[in-house]
């Protein structure tokens, strides 16, 4: 008889573990209780055109998520460059660009850096010592989850500038918090993974569709193709397991019963659905409510409409600017290419209770600063998004608060980018966390995980080396 599996949450991580545990045999169930797929990388209609609620973007090196994309047909819809290269704007005039070569690691940034305007020789120095000091930390080890990025930093005598220029430049759009708040561990991961450990890791990606087609629409044909049931509007109230093993899911569409169970949501709303006893951090039981010290951090969007093309570049880095990143996504629109720009704040705690008067009148003039050509546009669209809790906090401590996708239950795991993927909440951890979880349940429905996964330990999730 075919195992029934309920995965809760139809987000990038549940998303993956309904088709990773479709394909290896198991009757599949996926409960969502918003009215769409998507989770945290999502569209939405306004004027009869779609919108993203955010930027999002992959590197080169988010090879599972890759594999996701590939896994949908999504592909096909996104952009990947061939070479590293991101230019940077300032509002006094100067540009920059970080443009790796095909040399190998470290020095394929070399030739980018000593052609950066915003560094002086001794900052470079500077830049290149912690850079070689960062290739030998190990991002697993439990020190340095015990410090900041900052404070780390400090230790090289890095200038707030030179911190501006380069280390915050990429590491609050990756983890989400200032080098001051982030834990040393999840940046050694980001800046390994991304820049130290192969020349091309940091190569940018990105989604030439709204979300809504490249997730939403593509997962909901795949699930469908894999006969996974998808229901909608199925908000789960409660995860209960079974005197005899298995489970009861309470949902809006009455109670099911499963053999396992993956849950998918956000840590706040897992610590709500978790069984009593379930949570295992450190292999040993914790109270749910323990989730809680992950805490969040915000992101604003704002999408600005032109009435005439005002941008050369896909995208571009704010540096001396409260514009972080801004993006050309005119082609989501339909628009000529220039036209529709996206600014992306990370990290955005001092805007996320501004109003959009508010952010309007601090940013519209800041890009006139940044880009020169939007002082003579008029702007016929202003439109802001905002994510409250957009990721969890990955500030020091952050690490042992996270759990494995094995929970104490047999059958029952957890998903979701917070988890410990060893990644900071990205679509590649939430990727990852759904493999993890798809390897945990896949044995309870007597379904084997080496026919669709690797053999993985503690319910990580390693480095994948080919496709499935």
């Amino acid at each position: 008889m075919t195992r029934r599996l309920i995965v809760v949450g139809g987000g990038l991580a549940g998303i993956t573990a309904a088709l990773t545990a479709a394909d290896a045999g198991a009757s599949v169930t996926l409960l969502e209780g918003r009215p769409r797929l998507g989770g945290a990388t999502f569209s939405f209609r306004r004027g009869g055109r779609w919108l993203d609620n955010g930027q999002h973007v992959f590197l080169r090196c988010c090879t599972e998520y890759r594999w996701f994309l590939d896994r949908i047909g999504s592909t096909g819809d996104t952009v990947l460059q061939d070479r590293l290269d991101v230019p940077v704007l300032t509002p006094w005039g100067t540009t920059g660009r970080l443009r790796r070569s095909a040399l190998p690691s470290p020095l394929h940034l070399s030739a980018a850096l000593s052609r950066y305007p915003f560094l002086t020789l001794a900052g470079r120095a500077r830049v290149g010592v912690a850079a070689l000091a960062l290739k030998r930390l190990d991002p697993e080890d439990p020190r340095l989850d015990e410090v900041t990025f900052g404070s780390w930093l400090d230790r090289f005598g890095v200038t707030a500038r030179e911190r501006a220029a380069m280390w915050d430049l990429v590491g609050v759009a990756t983890i989400n918090l200032t080098a001051e708040h982030a834990s040393l561990a999840v940046a050694t991961k980001v800046f390994r993974t991304g820049l130290l450990d192969t020349n091309d890791g940091a190569d940018i990606g990105w989604s030439k569709v709204p979300l809504q087609k490249l997730h939403g629409d593509a997962a909901q044909r795949a699930l469908e193709d894999a006969k996974v049931d998808v229901r909608l509007r199925s908000r789960v109230a409660a995860v209960e397991p079974l005197p005899g093993g298995g489970f009861t899911v309470d949902s809006d569409g009455g109670t099911l019963h499963a053999d396992g169970v993956v849950i998918a949501v956000p840590h706040e709303d897992a610590a709500r659905l978790l069984p009593a006893g379930a949570l295992l951090l450190d292999d040993r039981p914790a109270d749910p409510t323990v989730l809680a010290g992950l805490g969040s951090s915000p992101i604003v969007n704002l999408h600005v409409v032109y009435d005439r093309p005002v941008f050369t570049e896909d995208f571009a880095a704010g540096l001396g600017s409260p514009v972080q990143w801004v993006f050309d996504r005119s082609d989501n629109l339909g628009l000529e290419r220039g036209r529709y720009l996206a600014v992306s704040l990370s990290a955005a705690e001092d805007e996320i209770d501004l109003t959009q008067h508010q952010l309007r009148d601090r940013f519209l003039p800041a890009l006139e600063r940044l880009i020169p050509a939007t002082r003579s546009a008029r702007v016929e669209e202003f439109v802001v998004t905002k994510e409250r809790t957009a990721t969890f906090r990955a500030a020091p401590g952050s690490a042992r608060l996270r759990p494995y996708a094995r929970t104490a239950l047999p059958g029952l795991a957890l998903a979701g980018s917070w988890t410990a993927t060893g990644w900071p909440a990205t679509m590649e951890s939430a990727v990852r966390s759904g493999l993890a979880a798809a390897h945990v349940t896949l044995p309870s429905l007597d379904l084997d995980p080496g026919r669709v996964l690797p053999t993985t330990p503690s319910g990580a999730f390693p480095e994948r080396t080919t496709t499935p």
